[in-house]
């Protein structure tokens, strides 16, 4: 599936998506010889969702670094800096005709309707959120329903918390950290709601978000009932058996007044489908062959648009190793193979009793302290038993949050080192009380709160 024949274009590779993987699928692009490579993006920055994701957790692998979600777009947008790469945003997709030596993408902006010519197109368009439709929840239809996604967007970027009393539905990764950001934030998250037997996140995020703040959850539960005629008043939550029906007699009421779904991730791919790119039909990710290539020759796909992947830092990689195939595509030259077992190594699911999840690398070591010897096991450095021992003696957090700018917008910062798990309430509150005067650079220090005698600095974790 390799051209070798030569036409003349406007762009050698076009990138629809300038979140982690069109960004990383750009840079690779570039450096494999790419002369004019063009990544269109529909919102008005690029990052894609990284920019109201501002929990740390994001570039361990890439980076080797803990970065919030901001920062690691930032880093990422750096290094396509200088290499000649434009980058169109507010800038919508409406279709791609695929042609045998070129590809026709049309695309729509406050400019106006243009056609653009490329040799390659690389698909890095994401995933967007199964919603109450999608997985029919009986009941009214009330005010305070949302999606983890939106309910993120609302409390990060919008400064609009959407209620003081949180139901869960849904045990993943951003569902939990969603039920901490409430909870520092105000709001009581009343229960975490789980189909499965076990949580669908990582353990690490049961820890840290749930048991920390004394949230309950309920495995091998559902939503039965939403109750609620203009706002929602409560839900009703029952237990399922082994046909993930729910048992009759088991039924519990939960007021509240918001409930967020996080119940899955679906491929976005409506740009794709105007192209003819073969989709699987139970996922709705586009169908690749081993080198990331479309049913369509010189249409790519990469990160979530292909399939859900569980971190940000494979998305990247991923999205380079695309960029690179897209450019030998066009040489004739060979393509790089990925590697499907690329993914993340930490455990999921409840926590083991005595058991600390290593978060300083993707290998998530399982440590356990041996009462009888004194020494911690499980660990594959001494990092990881060092990290162990804070967990189990003084266990310490890097504080994640937004203060107010002057001109109204937010601002996600960061403690410059961790601090004590238990002050963090106490330490957003004080970041709540504060305005800052843009404009402002990523890592600048912007306030100090006060833990106990010291000082904490807290540094910007985006440019605005």
């Amino acid at each position: 599936m390799n051209r070798s024949e030569t036409s003349t274009t406007q762009y050698d590779v076009l990138v629809v998506g300038a979140g982690p993987g069109g960004l990383a699928a750009a840079k690779g692009a570039r450096e494999a010889g790419a002369e004019r490579v063009l990544l269109v993006e529909r919102d008005s920055r690029a990052g894609g969702i990284l920019n109201q994701c501002i929990h740390d957790g994001f570039g361990i692998v890439r980076y080797r670094q803990q970065l919030t979600g901001p920062e690691y777009a930032l880093k990422a947008e750096a290094e396509l800096a200088d290499m000649g790469i434009e980058l169109l945003t507010g800038c919508h997709v409406l279709r791609i005709d695929a042609q045998e030596h070129v590809h026709v993408v049309t695309v729509v902006s406050a400019d106006g309707l243009k056609h653009i010519e490329t040799g390659t197109v690389i698909l890095a368009t994401g995933c967007r959120e199964r919603t109450r439709g999608a997985i029919a929840i009986p009941g009214s239809r009330p005010a305070g329903v949302f999606t983890a996604g939106v309910t993120q967007n609302l409390v990060n970027v919008r400064n609009v918390m959407p209620g003081k009393r949180v139901v869960i539905f849904g045990s993943g990764d951003v569902g939990m950290i969603m039920a901490r950001r409430l909870t520092l934030e105000g709001a009581h998250v009343e229960a975490v709601v789980e189909i499965f037997p076990q949580p669908a996140g990582l353990s690490r995020n049961v820890s840290q978000c749930l048991y920390d703040y004394d949230i309950p959850i309920f495995c091998s539960h559902t939503i039965s009932n939403i109750i609620g005629k203009k706002r929602l008043e409560a839900v009703e939550i029952s237990a399922l058996d082994q046909d993930m029906q729910p048992v009759s007699g088991t039924e519990r009421l939960i007021e509240c007044d918001t409930l967020v779904l996080s119940v899955g991730l679906i491929p976005e791919n409506e740009v794709a489908q105007t192209a003819g790119v073969a989709l699987d039909a139970k996922t709705n990710g586009v169908i690749t062959d081993e080198h990331l290539q479309t049913s369509i020759c010189g249409i790519f796909a990469c990160g979530n648009a292909r399939r859900i992947m569980d971190l940000a830092d494979f998305v990247s990689e991923q999205g380079e190793m695309a960029g690179r195939n897209a450019v030998a595509y066009l040489r004739g030259a060979e393509m790089d193979t990925w590697d499907e077992a690329r993914t993340s190594s930490m455990a999921k699911g409840f926590p083991e009793e005595g058991v600390v999840t290593c978060t300083l690398c993707p290998t998530g070591c399982q440590v356990r302290f041996n009462e009888e010897t004194g020494e911690y096991e499980g660990n594959k450095c001494k990092r990881g038993a060092q990290f162990a021992e804070q967990e189990r003696t003084a266990p310490k957090r890097i504080l994640t949050t937004t203060v107010k700018l002057a001109d109204g917008r937010l601002l996600p910062v960061r403690s410059a080192f961790p601090v004590s798990k238990q002050k963090l309430p106490q330490l957003v509150r004080q970041t709540s009380e504060i305005t800052v005067s843009p404009p402002v650079k990523c890592g600048e220090t912007v306030t100090t709160l006060q833990d106990g005698e010291r000082e904490v600095a807290v540094v910007a974790a985006a440019e605005m």
